[in-house]
């Protein structure tokens, strides 16, 4: 069981730095800082992600506590990346 976690977090990290290397393009192009926080945006992805959840069979509630504290960090993330660069 834990070599196969280790296995699933070897590919999770990758991803993880592709989606906040996209967190970061995406700083660059906002046009002010208030344009970060998206609330549609991440109503949109929180209904895709209970969507994909409810098509696995997957613990719905559970994926909606990951990806709020995924977005969130997401968030947080952005504004920094917008600070640094418009600093």
């Amino acid at each position: 069981a834990r070599a196969g976690v280790d296995h699933v977090d070897r590919q999770l990290v990758p991803l993880l730095k592709r989606r906040f290397g996209n967190m970061d393009g995406a700083a660059r192009i906002k046009p002010d800082r208030s344009a970060v926080r998206d609330e549609w945006r991440k109503a949109d992805v929180l209904a895709k992600i209970d969507a994909e959840a409810a098509e696995l069979g997957v613990d719905r509630s559970l994926m909606a506590r990951l990806y709020e504290d995924l977005i969130e960090t997401s968030i947080a993330h952005e504004l920094d990346v917008f600070d640094r660069t418009r600093g």
